[in-house]
């Protein structure tokens, strides 16, 4: 009999990469509550979420063999308990929560390693005086202490602006935040945590670098590193615009410092029996490297670029550790001496008008063999209403692209991103 892999959201194109790993036709892949109700919602609430959860693998016949997660809170969290309750391996609850709560995770950083924190304090957004006692200079960055994608996420460069973007996060802070809330009372809180709460900001010092991010596992407490992406912002140095895979413009020794770091840290907070994946900004001039993130999970923003490169989706390596077997990835057996997952963004609101049609994508598949796009909207939608977005841009759609080198994907890209036509009208005014 095949083993049964039960997976938080799975999303058409996670399946389809699924097909890629080992022993593929040897597991049974089954989705655990659908896209739209653990990563779109308008509000969480997260008890209900673990209820139908376990009512799902309670009725399922056969046997749950492994659970996995590849989506931010509350898939990342939902996983361990779940699992946890079926003896399936998994990262204990705190660590996960350690590097989830943007606060409890400086804080973390601080005791394992120090010299990768930017300054930063906790507030209360619904403090009509928490200006007053931040303490950083202007500009910072404000973020709750959970969200989803970097949604609430503002650069500040004066009161004016802290004023604005805080009116925004009361509206908006509580439909991850009370959520999160819940997740956390079911663990114990160091002293210093105990009162930020879900609905509380960070305010952090604004770093810059070049940006780059390893991806790895800890498996019985065994740490290894499969991967290592190059982050690239847009024109605005607000957004990603594409990943790039494997790095090249952060030199193999300030790659292995990201490894090192990234190791201290989850020991650190206890990490074991799960897939990763942090964020670093290295400023070259000051030889310096800053922590943004880590996070408790593989990222399938990368699954399509290692089939590209290394011939199998790391989906491998999450399936491996659940089903409790060393992690194994292939490296280099792939159609492409590199990959990038690019996003089509778009910087105002407006309604669309038109999408690229089945022939448009066609064509640039034609000229770039094993490209993928996905079309994230739809004629009539309106930019402003789509859900899970930055402040500062809004995204169409992605495309995943294999090349020779850099400079052959560069060329693929500006092709590939000019030959898929959208078109918008302004808003009415009365929709303002």
């Amino acid at each position: 009999m095949g083993k049964n892999i039960f997976i938080l959201g799975l999303t058409d194109m996670q399946r389809e990469e699924l097909s890629t790993v080992r022993d593929a036709e040897n597991y049974q892949f089954h989705g655990l509550l659908d896209y739209h109700t653990l990563v779109a919602p308008d509000e969480y609430v997260f008890e209900d979420l673990l209820t139908r959860c376990r009512e799902k693998l309670d009725a399922f016949p056969g046997t749950v063999d492994a659970i996995i997660a590849h989506w931010d809170f509350p898939t990342s969290v939902l996983a361990p308990i779940l699992a946890a309750e079926r003896g399936i391996p998994a990262p204990p609850l705190r660590s996960v929560l350690a590097c989830e709560h943007k606060y409890w995770s400086r804080l973390a950083q601080q005791e394992s390693v120090p010299d990768t924190v930017p300054r930063f304090a906790s507030f209360d957004p619904f403090d009509d005086h928490a200006l007053d006692y931040i303490g950083l200079e202007f500009p910072f960055w404000v973020k709750p202490v959970k969200s989803h994608s970097s949604q609430l996420g503002f650069e500040i460069g004066d009161a004016a602006a802290f004023h604005e973007s805080i009116a925004e996060i009361r509206e908006r802070i509580g439909l991850v935040g009370h959520a999160f809330d819940e997740a956390l009372r079911r663990v114990d809180l160091p002293e210093a945590v105990r009162g930020v709460s879900g609905t509380t900001c960070l305010a952090e010092q604004v770093i810059t670098g070049i940006q780059a991010a390893p991806e790895g596992t800890i498996f019985r407490s065994e740490f290894s590193v499969h991967g290592v992406f190059d982050m690239h912002k847009d024109a605005t140095g607000h957004s990603f615009d594409r990943l790039d895979y494997p790095a090249n413009t952060v030199p193999p020794e300030v790659q292995q410092r990201m490894i090192d770091i990234t190791e201290r840290y989850l020991r650190h907070v206890g990490f074991d029996n799960g897939c990763f994946n942090s964020e670093f900004m290295w400023d070259e001039k000051e030889d310096r490297l800053w922590l943004i993130e880590v996070n408790t999970r593989i990222s399938q923003s990368h699954s399509d670029l290692f089939t590209k490169v290394d011939g199998m989706s790391n989906h491998e390596v999450a399936i491996d550790i659940a089903l409790g077997t060393p992690p194994r990835m292939q490296r280099r057996h792939g159609t492409f001496g590199v990959a990038a997952k690019c996003i089509i963004p778009h910087y105002e609101d407006g309604i669309v008008t038109r999408v690229p049609s089945s022939e448009d994508i066609a064509r640039v598949q034609k000229a770039v063999p094993e490209t993928k796009v996905l079309i994230d909207v739809q004629p009539g939608d309106r930019l402003a209403d789509l859900p899970n977005q930055d402040a500062y841009r809004y995204v169409l759609g992605t495309m995943y692209i294999g090349a020779e080198d850099i400079a052959q994907l560069e060329k693929h890209v500006d092709r590939a991103l000019a030959e898929l036509p959208f078109e918008f009208e302004p808003v009415p005014n009365h929709q303002h």
